[in-house]
């Protein structure tokens, strides 16, 4: 049994995410999204290269997620949310290494496997707001923050722009040609903290990251002089990340 999976409770016995097809196909993915959009990326260097990572990103588009496993210099396992692994997207998803998440309520088994990765060194990609919207990271989940506690892992934010045109509906896709940044911006270290993690002790740390995050977005877009898209058509986002904060037990 490893010393750094000893001191957590059944995260020894957790099986590691796949990785292999993940590394080989990344390449073919980073080749494919730059021949259809514009892709721009922005201070990969701040990703360490090796060491336990999340990678906290706001959330407006549904190609979040496929860009940011694309860019990354390094393999990223994503927490994606459970509808997407229903049918033929679910056996491919799990190729590719990533974590399968319940959008409401604890989720104990995508917590062990996110904790798994970090603890062995990964990437983590997580999405704190928790659904695809405006993404000025106005409100955050306790998810990443509690992550980040268990395993000292350094908080990355990264902001997209451009990944969903103003107004659109949150499964839309810009046509081809448009423009995507994605911005990494320096790290926010996170001292490991023993058990038991209370919410009151989550929680600052929580607000602390989220203001981190949505001030690297503000950056991203005086930077660009571009703009959020604003709330998505219909008002209703979908939810891609777990409703509550990850607390419970796994750990």
């Amino acid at each position: 049994m490893s010393p750094d999976h000893r001191d957590l409770v059944g995260t020894d016995s957790v099986a590691p995410p796949a990785s292999l097809l993940g590394r080989v196909v990344r390449p073919l993915g980073r080749a494919i999204l730059n021949a259809r959009w514009d892709v721009h990326v922005h201070g990969a260097e701040y990703i360490p290269t090796t060491g336990p990572v999340l990678l906290a990103s706001n959330h407006i588009g549904a190609l979040d997620g496929p860009l940011l496993v694309a860019v990354a210099p390094r393999m990223v396992h994503a927490l994606v949310k459970h509808e997407m692994f229903d049918g033929r997207t679910g056996p491919l998803l799990r190729a590719l290494g990533q974590i399968k998440v319940e959008r409401f309520g604890i989720d104990p088994a995508a917590v062990k496997s996110a904790v798994r990765v970090l603890r062995d060194g990964g990437v983590v990609g997580i999405y704190p707001e928790g659904t695809r919207g405006a993404g000025d990271v106005a409100h955050a989940h306790l998810g990443f923050a509690y992550l980040a506690m268990v395993t000292g892992a350094q908080v990355v934010p990264v902001a997209n722009l451009g990944t969903r045109e103003p107004g659109a509906s949150s499964s839309s896709v810009p046509g081809r040609g448009t423009r995507f940044d994605v911005f990494f911006g320096p790290g926010v270290d996170v001292a490991r903290t023993p058990w038991p993690r209370r919410r009151d002790e989550v929680e600052p740390l929580a607000e602390q990251l989220r203001q981190r995050l949505a001030r690297h977005v503000e950056y991203a877009v005086e930077l660009t002089d571009r703009a959020l898209p604003g709330p998505v058509s219909g008002g209703h986002p979908d939810e891609s990340a777990p409703g509550e904060p990850m607390v419970g037990p796994a750990a």
